[in-house]
């Protein structure tokens, strides 16, 4: 398995949860490595098999590299995680220059859509792959558009959900599921990257369940979604959001 923005919050938790279920891990990162030395130590601790890659996924040739490296060290990828995304300080569309918007693009959506491509390349029964499956990480902002923080973000989540039930159909007689999770209010640092690490708290109470949730939540539902448990299921999404 290859975990984009593997090294944090909802990446760090998949990445973990997989060891523990027999898969050998690639814990893609930016540029903490010791946060993603760290979730490969655990997972290895545990009796698993892990390494750590830097790339940036905004990047063609680093997720080229990153493939290749995987491909080499654990074998060909039969499920990718497409997790790394960039998220601004807060502001209104109005404030936002064109460097911005195409800094959000190239990772949330070209990024994510570069990786299924080279995840595809491998699993395709076309291509003398075995199947596999892709869980591509959305958001509530999706749904709701972020209005006055974060609508680049919301239009990038939205766009990723469109690929995700276009490459589902595409591929779906190919042996690749393609689905999605759509997490709410989680608790991870994504939050500070906004300028509000305390975001959750602030706007839990517009949550049905009256929390935020947890990192571990949504790993849950992705680690599903890739299990034969899904084996009928895919161009779906799980909603990870107290009801909201």
């Amino acid at each position: 398995m290859i975990v984009t923005g593997g090294g944090r919050g909802i990446g760090a938790c998949t990445a973990r949860l997989a060891g523990t279920r027999g898969y050998a891990v690639c814990v893609n990162y930016l540029r903490d490595r010791e946060a993603a030395a760290g979730v490969t130590d655990s997972i290895e601790q545990a009796g698993g098999n892990a390494i750590a890659v830097q790339a940036d996924i905004g990047v063609e040739a680093d997720i080229v590299r990153l493939f290749e490296t995987v491909d080499k060290e654990l074998g060909r990828p039969t499920a990718l995680v497409n997790n790394a995304a960039r998220l601004e300080q807060q502001m209104r569309l109005e404030a936002m220059d064109p460097a911005r918007l195409h800094r959000m693009f190239a990772t949330n959506v070209v990024g994510t859509m570069l990786c299924a491509r080279e995840a595809v390349r491998r699993m395709s029964r076309r291509s003398g792959g075995t199947g596999g499956a892709i869980v591509n990480v959305s958001s509530g902002a999706a749904r709701y558009g972020s209005p006055g923080e974060y609508v680049d973000y919301a239009a990038t989540k939205g766009a990723v959900e469109t690929f995700t039930v276009g490459l589902a159909r595409e591929v779906a007689d190919e042996g690749i599921r393609v689905n999605g999770v759509r997490p709410g209010f989680i608790y991870t640092d994504l939050h500070a990257a906004g300028g509000e690490p305390g975001r959750v708290d602030r706007v839990k109470s517009l949550v049905p369940m009256q929390r935020g949730g947890e990192p571990e939540e949504v790993a849950s539902a992705i680690l599903w979604l890739l299990s034969e448990e899904a084996s009928y299921v895919t161009g779906t999404f799980i909603d990870v959001s107290g009801g909201r």
